[in-house]
């Protein structure tokens, strides 16, 4: 098992920015990479970012490419998502995940964090 703890969430203005942290905990050697994804009221949750453990190999959606960077601290068993330039529309709850197999990177993931609420105001 993997316990996944995420932070950093909070209420920011457009143009503003976050980084949120996920702390794991548990088995997180058997980990192939870490993602975000988040979830606004109303609609599906989606892909964000992922990193993999072992290359730190980075996978971005269109939406946040070029303003989000996503990153890891092995040692710590933590993966951050710097957000910046943020946009009312990144307003969700964020949500990071471990998947176990590889080489699935935007679906599929096998534990999950409770999330963090990213609220950007206009």
């Amino acid at each position: 098992q993997v316990q996944l703890v995420e932070s950093g969430g909070g209420l920011v203005q457009a143009g503003g920015s976050l980084r949120l942290s996920c702390a794991a905990s548990g088995r997180t050697f058997g980990g192939y990479a870490t993602g975000w994804f988040r979830q606004a009221p109303g609609k599906e949750r989606e892909f964000v970012a992922a990193i993999t453990w072992s290359r730190g190999s980075t996978y971005y959606a269109d939406s946040v490419k070029g303003r989000f960077t996503i990153s890891r601290d092995s040692p710590k068993n933590t993966v951050y998502l710097q957000m910046n330039s943020l946009k009312p529309e990144d307003t969700a709850v964020y949500y990071c995940a471990v998947v176990t197999t590889p080489p699935a990177v935007r679906s599929g993931y096998d534990y999950w964090g409770r999330g963090t609420q990213v609220t950007v105001s206009s």
